[in-house]
């Protein structure tokens, strides 16, 4: 009989060799998943809310009878998948981590992106707990229950796709789905340690998801090595499922931001981020430290709350005079907000957005792509957020670096850079807007060099 799964961390390249190879079976790595999942000690209640049990079965027994007759879609062919919540799945009601949207009809459709993961041979294993209707960083989810931080259990996964990096880690899925409209995507995979990727907003169509900001929304995926993540965004932007070459780091310009970016930093991740700059720069890269004091203008131009929050009203506007009192209240709150920003408010604000990203781009049109901390702080305890001040306020410093980086429609990889065993840790590599292939070409020359320096 084929082995469930390999020793080794699993990838989407070492998972599709072993079952190249016969080593293994779609139907070996989905039951295997589906315990890890069922497990009454793990994190699986928390983590999913819908499992697709039955379905999973079904496909991985279809993607075997395919790969005998010599049918392979894609990398992703027979590899057991995680979706975020807030994507529409044929005949089902989307409910976006809530419970306000149980009245809903079911959708008529898949998400493209559903789609575009069912067409390439990914078995879609269930659906992935999130913060309500996506709106913050930290994970908490007061209806479904919260994951636990593969590291430290007591702590925060992230937000909002907080279900996603867990089930990667704990093995429940290969690859995890999820969006990222101020860090939803990079914030759960920088705290829980595994590799996150936040793609130029248009390449990606966001059909069939529940919206948080119609601007600044794009999906994502989580995986366990940049070329996970590559392959599945190729497959979620209906390109060809192929890693790019890695770039030659010798010679790569990459910025380093003084502004903001690096202000009030947990002692952890200013030693990991220190070590991985120093790791590049050994390995020939040119680090160049920017003032780029246009950082600082981001929190003034969005002081009233910026995109998501009108956005948000406007999209939830008649859900909340039905179900107002379902929503998490801090939920709530925020989308509220957005009711109080006048037209005219508006277009300023996206006056305001274009001319920050044309300064920003201006200023580092000479360099390959910027490197940051992901997140200024490793993850707090679930605790910590018991009372709405802190809440609140580490809510902030959680969306800090991140949130930039929607605003000015880049793209964005987040990498663990965290010693062996410590708390994770992520490096953010960060371009321009359309670069995205370029950023997982210098991402995989930055994995390799960092990986050697972790374990060196």
């Amino acid at each position: 009989m084929p082995t469930a799964a390999p020793a080794t961390p699993p990838t989407i390249t070492s998972l599709a060799a072993a079952l190249a190879e016969g080593r293994t079976s779609s139907r070996a790595l989905v039951e295997a998943a589906l315990a890890r999942i069922a497990d009454p000690e793990g994190e699986g209640k928390r983590c999913f809310l819908r499992v697709y049990d039955e379905t999973a079965r079904a496909a991985a027994d279809a993607q075997d009878r395919l790969r005998k007759a010599g049918y392979v879609a894609s990398p992703l062919a027979g590899l057991p998948i995680s979706i975020k919540d807030l994507f529409d799945v044929a005949g089902e009601r989307t409910l976006a981590g809530s419970t306000a949207l149980r009245d809903a009809p079911p959708a008529a459709s898949d998400a493209p992106v559903v789609a575009r993961l069912r067409t390439a041979g990914a078995i879609l294993i269930g659906r992935t707990n999130m913060t309500e209707f996506a709106f913050s960083g930290v994970g908490i989810n007061p209806h479904y229950g919260t994951p636990g931080n593969p590291y430290d259990r007591r702590r925060i996964p992230g937000g909002s796709s907080s279900g996603a990096p867990v089930s990667v880690m704990d093995g429940m899925a290969v690859v995890a789905i999820g969006t990222d409209t101020g860090g939803s995507v990079r914030i759960p995979a920088a705290f829980c340690g595994t590799v996150g990727f936040k793609p130029t907003q248009r390449r990606i169509p966001r059909d069939g998801a529940t919206p948080l900001s119609v601007t600044l929304d794009s999906i994502g995926p989580l995986g366990r090595s940049v070329a996970c993540c590559a392959i599945t965004d190729a497959v979620l932007a209906g390109e060809p499922p192929q890693v790019p070459p890695a770039a030659e780091i010798a010679g790569l310009r990459l910025g380093v931001p003084r502004t903001v970016v690096l202000d009030d930093l947990d002692a952890a991740v200013a030693s990991a981020f220190e070590q991985a700059c120093s790791t590049l720069s050994r390995a020939g890269a040119r680090l160049v430290d920017l003032p780029l004091a246009e950082l600082e203008d981001y929190r003034a131009i969005n002081a009233k709350g910026g995109f998501s929050p009108p956005e948000a009203y406007a999209w939830h506007a008649e859900l909340l005079e039905r179900r107002g009192e379902d929503y998490d209240p801090r939920v709530r709150l925020r989308i509220e907000r957005g009711r109080g920003m006048s037209a005219a408010e508006y277009v300023t604000l996206c006056r305001q957005r274009g001319d920050f990203i044309a300064r920003i781009e201006a200023r580092t049109a000479d360099l390959d792509a910027l490197i940051m901390p992901t997140l200024p702080l490793i993850a707090p305890e679930i605790t910590a957020f018991e009372h709405d001040d802190a809440f609140w306020r580490l809510n902030s410093r959680i969306l800090r670096n991140t949130a930039i980086i929607n605003f000015l429609d880049g793209c964005a990889l987040t990498l663990p850079i965290h010693p062996p065993g410590a708390a994770p840790v992520g490096l953010m590599l960060v371009g321009k807007g359309g670069t995205d292939h370029r950023m997982f070409s210098i991402g995989l020359a930055l994995e390799a060099a960092i990986e050697r320096g972790r374990h060196s």
